[in-house]
């Protein structure tokens, strides 16, 4: 695991200085992280949406399982059966027992919807206030930068594509590279032969 803690510091080294040495990329990869917490925080108040509806729909299931029950204790204690008066209300007890568990879920599913609710308030907050400092660096660019259209340094960050990996054996730039390091070695190893 050496290797690979070391090559991913490394990695996190060079890109925390190429975002140092280009604040706007730091401001669209902080959108860009952003736009992925808005996904997920509104995916999770989705979730919790749904949960929150299902145990609604269950507590009013129970709440007329406990009606249907309540009725037949009255209806057996009106017969003189004491024996199924008893049974009824003992599942009508159980009933109301699951019922608070199930009211007690929802409730605590409830807190969770309005906590997320919040994040994404929050998150929807920032988005703004580092689209509005992006903008101002852009601006800020632009007035000092007129004659140069484009970064160097910048051109391969915002030419990514963000949902296709690197793939070293399908890039074309790796395949000139090997190339022209392969003509380089030739011409180095004919050189070291003719001494």
């Amino acid at each position: 695991m050496g290797v690979f803690d070391e090559f991913g510091r490394f990695l996190e080294t060079r890109l925390e200085e190429f975002l140092r040495n280009n604040p706007h990329l730091e401001l669209q990869a902080l959108l860009e992280q952003l736009r992925e917490q808005e996904q997920e925080a509104r995916q999770l108040s989705q979730r919790l949406e749904q949960q929150k509806n299902q145990y609604e729909q269950e507590i009013l299931s129970l709440a007329k399982d406990i009606q249907i029950w309540h009725a037949r204790i009255d209806k057996a204690k009106q017969a003189g059966r004491t024996d199924l008066a008893e049974a009824a209300q003992e599942r009508e007890a159980s009933l109301l027992r699951q019922g608070n568990q199930v009211w007690g879920q929802r409730a605590g599913v409830a807190e969770q919807l309005k906590q997320s609710h919040e994040l994404l308030a929050q998150i929807q907050q920032r988005q703004k206030e580092v689209q509005k400092k992006a903008e101002q660096i852009k601006a800020e660019q632009a007035k000092t930068e007129p004659m140069k259209t484009t970064n160097s340094d910048t051109v391969g960050w915002n030419q990514g594509q963000p949902n296709s990996p690197y793939q070293r054996s399908l890039d074309p730039l790796e395949s000139t590279f090997q190339r022209w390091e392969l003509d380089d070695e030739l011409e180095t190893l004919k050189q070291n032969l003719k001494r």
